[in-house]
């Protein structure tokens, strides 16, 4: 308890000690020159004088006879309590906030300690706040550092959710919490350098860690890779990715179809030939209203002769295929981009001679309605 006492009362701000030591310095000097001025006294006794009636001690060696004498001696004195008393603040609120903070600290390390396990969020940011909703829905436990306080304040801490306001660039305290309780460090800054700086500290002292980094630039990918991140998001090319699929929405079409897995080489034959991208395939399961999605984003014929060739070498997979297939009773959906919709109208056309085609745009509820007469027959 000594050490943290002595700790904290050396760590006083900066600022407090300066002005308190500028005015013990000013009341000292008015204490001679007036000893020395006014009460007739020598250097050193006017130096004992004005130490002894700033401290309040008053020896009763040297007594004010004359008014203007008695004044400078209630003034001295006065000076002098009001001094201690600033200089007693000073110490004793520091201390008071250096213990809050302190016992703080204590209590969060001790509810980090009582995790099980727990994700650590590095940067409580844009995409930050967003990651912590997402592992706040699930019931995650969550260990945030965010250097920033008036950005965190806003975080209601429990048992489940812990706030760090530390510099994780700078701060031990994460290599040691990348420990094996971490699921994952998700670093969401949005400074690579910052992030590259993250990885180095973790992936030094903890190579097993699984580590999930957001990077801005492109040409960053590489480095922090190479520092040690497992998986590297990049929000930016994301939400390009999305804009483009907006932009598309006139030219883009799902197509709501009805066949078995032996049709799916010829209709993906007739989908690239009119030089558009098969972008999903969603699998309406009955009762189910969210689909199973499949991403593919592919327009080049070759992939679908190179997956044809696949099934046929591989029985296990061609029979999981077909059971999915019977599963959703060969209904599913085809999210298919095109130049444009003249195109996509030719598209249908030629599609509707090899497959049954359901309908074009139909919502997942609509579609639940169909699976669902549809298993009802059978």
């Amino acid at each position: 308890m000594r050490k943290i006492t002595f700790k904290l009362l050396t760590k006083m701000p900066t600022r407090h000690v300066t002005n308190g030591i500028i005015l013990i310095a000013l009341l000292f000097a008015y204490g001679i020159i007036g000893s020395y001025f006014i009460m007739g006294l020598n250097f050193v006794d006017s130096v004992y004088y004005s130490v002894s009636t700033m401290a309040t001690v008053g020896y009763g060696d040297y007594v004010p006879k004359t008014g203007i004498e008695k004044i400078f001696a209630t003034t001295l004195a006065l000076g002098g309590v009001a001094l201690l008393a600033y200089v007693f603040n000073i110490i004793l609120t520091s201390f008071q906030e250096r213990m809050s903070k302190y016992s703080k600290g204590a209590r969060r390390m001790r509810a980090i300690d009582e995790m099980d396990d727990y994700y650590i969020l590095c940067g409580y940011g844009r995409v930050g706040k967003v990651v912590y909703d997402e592992l706040n829905k699930r019931q995650q436990n969550v260990i945030i550092f965010e250097k920033n306080e008036e950005i965190s304040e806003d975080i209601k801490e429990n048992h489940s959710t812990v706030v760090l306001n530390k510099d994780a660039t700078e701060d031990s305290t994460i290599a040691e919490l990348a420990s094996e309780k971490c699921k994952s460090v998700i670093i969401s800054t949005g400074d690579d350098v910052t992030n590259l700086f993250i990885v180095l500290t973790i992936r030094e002292s903890n190579p097993d860690a699984w580590i999930v980094s957001r990077v801005s630039k492109a040409e960053n990918f590489s480095r922090l890779r190479k520092a040690g991140a497992d998986k590297l998001v990049s929000p930016e090319l994301i939400g390009g990715k999305d804009l483009y699929l907006e932009s598309a929405m006139p030219h883009l079409l799902r197509l709501t179809v009805q066949h078995g897995p032996d049709e799916i080489l010829s209709e993906f034959e007739v989908i690239t030939k009119h030089g558009c991208t098969l972008e999903n395939v969603d699998y309406h399961i009955p009762g189910i209203k969210t689909p199973l999605s499949r991403k593919l984003q592919s327009s080049d014929f070759k992939d679908g002769t190179k997956y044809d060739d696949y099934l046929k070498r591989n029985k296990d997979a061609k029979e999981a295929l077909e059971n999915l297939y019977n599963g959703v009773n060969n209904i599913h959906s085809h999210w298919i981009s095109g130049p444009n919709r003249k195109i996509l109208k030719n598209l249908v056309r030629d599609l509707e001679e090899h497959e049954k085609i359901i309908g074009k745009n139909l919502t997942n509820e609509e579609i639940a309605e169909i699976t669902k007469k549809e298993n009802s027959r059978e």
